[in-house]
């Protein structure tokens, strides 16, 4: 593929991640994540029956019996995938520090749950958690037996909870309330704290949003200036990932203002961004525009086509070929795609 046609490409996937995480902060709805959902693996399948196991016997004993359980090839969802790291951190003693990575690494097996059974996901963890010394190793499965309680805990919550979503203010915040008291009641302080620290920080700053965007008593720039400050308290790769996504709004409306005064334009882009990013954006707006006058050309001779009056089959062989004349082949794609919808 050629270089243009790769670079046509990266400026709405390099937005689109921004955004993405932005979304972490902003939430669906603009609802805090812990009063919708406590995380990725606590979906339909979990709050169903795909804990029976657990609830059959108790996760300690599940833990401990786990020991017995085999395991062969890893379930399709893993496969292909890298078992997350960083999490085996112990001090001088040779106690397990908690940290968000031994979290990832208890929901990276158990998001496959429903392809094996949590027997067969918990034996896949102490198998991981071998690699510790004693008296790390017990340490961590006390905590993934805790771990598994609290999971139980917050189906029950969320069953209770029903279908009805926390639409008013006062609503949401008792439920995020509930579940950070219930993460507190099966786990320790410093367990808890490493493992839902930034998560919780995002709900709060997702109250303040919203109380802050009900609060008539504020102007618009009295509002600007909380929401900042309340954004500092945010964990840092969401705080960067929304300053970059404004940068990149921004960037949007001044490309358009000064689409006339391309020395502006560049001056603007190295100032914001870094001249490395600068000369990329640059790169991508001349290929943009080399897109946008190839379309043209091509939809010029695309209409022509479609009205000579030539059957079915001749058409859409003089429209492949047409294509092939303006686009590479990745280009092609696009250009059907836009052509399907015309």
């Amino acid at each position: 593929m050629k270089a243009a046609s790769r670079l046509s490409f990266i400026v709405p996937v390099i937005i689109a991640v921004v955004i993405a995480l932005w979304l972490l902060a902003d939430g669906a709805q603009n609802q805090p994540a812990s009063a919708r959902h406590d995380d990725k693996s606590a979906d339909v399948k979990t709050k169903n029956a795909d804990f029976s196991e657990a609830r059959q016997l108790p996760p300690s004993k599940l833990v401990a019996e786990a020991s017995e359980v085999e395991v062969s090839n890893l379930p399709a969802s893993l496969a292909g995938t890298s078992e997350p790291g960083g999490w085996a951190i112990t001090d001088r003693f040779g106690n397990l520090i908690p940290t968000s990575e031994l979290r990832q690494l208890f929901e990276y097996y158990l998001s496959a749950l429903g392809e094996e059974s949590l027997s067969q996901l918990v034996a896949r963890i102490r198998l991981a958690l071998s690699a510790l010394d004693e008296p790390a190793r017990g340490q961590a499965l006390d905590t993934l037996g805790r771990y598994l309680d609290y999971k139980l805990a917050l189906s029950d919550l969320e069953a209770a909870y029903g279908e009805a979503g926390a639409s008013g203010p006062g609503e949401m915040e008792r439920r995020m309330l509930e579940i950070q008291a219930l993460r507190r009641t099966w786990l320790d302080a410093d367990t808890a704290e490493a493992f839902f620290a930034d998560e919780e920080a995002i709900d709060r700053f997702q109250l303040k949003k919203r109380s802050l965007s009900r609060d008539s008593s504020l102007t618009d720039e009295q509002r600007e200036e909380a929401l900042a400050e309340a954004e500092m308290a945010l964990p840092e790769p969401v705080r960067r990932a929304r300053q970059q996504t404004r940068k990149f709004a921004r960037y949007e409306q001044v490309r358009e203002a000064m689409a006339n005064d391309p020395e502006a334009l560049r001056a603007w882009r190295r100032q914001e961004f870094g001249e490395e990013t600068a000369q990329r954006l640059e790169n991508l707006d001349a290929e943009q525009k080399d897109w946008d006058r190839r379309w043209q050309s091509y939809t010029k001779e695309r209409d022509a086509l479609k009205a000579s009056g030539l059957a079915e089959p001749e058409r859409e062989e003089s429209l492949s070929q047409l294509r092939e004349k303006y686009f590479s082949e990745t280009e092609r794609i696009r250009a059907k795609a836009l052509d399907s919808i015309q």
